[in-house]
């Protein structure tokens, strides 16, 4: 069975820059950095996602642990945003595990204690289903499943929950979309578990609640589901394909 973390790219970033540099882009404070993994991502002047990883510190530079697929796009915008900083960035040939249980080297996993621990240089751990029944259970949504580049909002999406998003940094790219989303506005919409009950749709199956839409399912495991719903119409029974959701969370 596929290996929960077979498909991430590592880049290395280093330079008397680069603490300063990802500071002003990314949605976390890398001033945490120091104290463990720190969970970001970086966004659109618009403050639409384009990419979400995970920031450690080594040495004197950092690596930026970031799925493979979003990998080359995010290295062309960070060179992009270089400019003459004494930034330089490349790819790091490391490997990546899920853990379940703490062993020596092991980071916890800092969006959720459910999580567990990731392992670098290590191929050894969760395969890709129980990997997924852990992000069900937590509600931890995966790049390129539930966040959708150019399309998720942070806080739709569940980042400050996940410990994602600083509100006190002070600026970075998209900043000003997110914070008058925290401040000024009720979410209407957003990512939250559900009961499945029937045969299971396929992930990206519409939801119905009546004939109105109601959102999307995503991600199932073990009869729950992660959803992308309008919270207006998340009431009572809802349908996907055949199955009979209700929402938990």
């Amino acid at each position: 069975m596929t290996h929960a973390l077979a498909d991430r790219q590592i880049l290395g970033l280093t330079g008397a820059d680069t603490h300063d540099f990802l500071q002003g882009l990314i949605s976390n404070d890398i001033a945490k950095v120091d104290a463990g993994p720190v969970y970001a991502a970086l966004l659109s002047p618009q403050g639409k996602y384009l990419a979400d990883f995970f920031v450690l510190r080594e040495g004197d530079g950092h690596l930026l642990d970031v799925a493979a697929e979003l990998a080359p796009a995010l290295l062309q915008r960070l060179n992009m945003y270089r400019l003459r900083a004494d930034v330089q960035i490349a790819p790091v040939e490391m490997q990546v595990a899920a853990l379940a249980d703490e062993v020596p080297g092991a980071v916890r996993d800092p969006r959720d204690a459910g999580m567990g621990w990731r392992k670098y240089g290590s191929a050894d751990g969760m395969n890709r289903a129980d990997y997924d029944a852990r992000r069900v259970a937590a509600l931890v949504p995966e790049t390129g499943v539930e966040l959708i580049p150019n399309e998720s909002y942070l806080l739709e999406v569940g980042f400050e929950r996940l410990s994602g998003v600083d509100f006190r940094k002070g600026c970075y790219v998209g900043q000003e979309v997110t914070a008058r989303m925290k401040h000024k506005t009720e979410l209407r919409k957003g990512l939250a578990r559900v009961s499945v009950e029937g045969p299971v749709p396929p992930t990206g199956t519409e939801i119905l609640s009546g004939d109105r839409v109601a959102g999307t399912l995503y991600t199932t495991a073990n009869g729950q589901g992660i959803a992308y719903l309008r919270f207006d119409r998340a009431i009572g029974a809802m349908q996907a394909g055949e199955a009979v959701l209700h929402r938990i969370d």
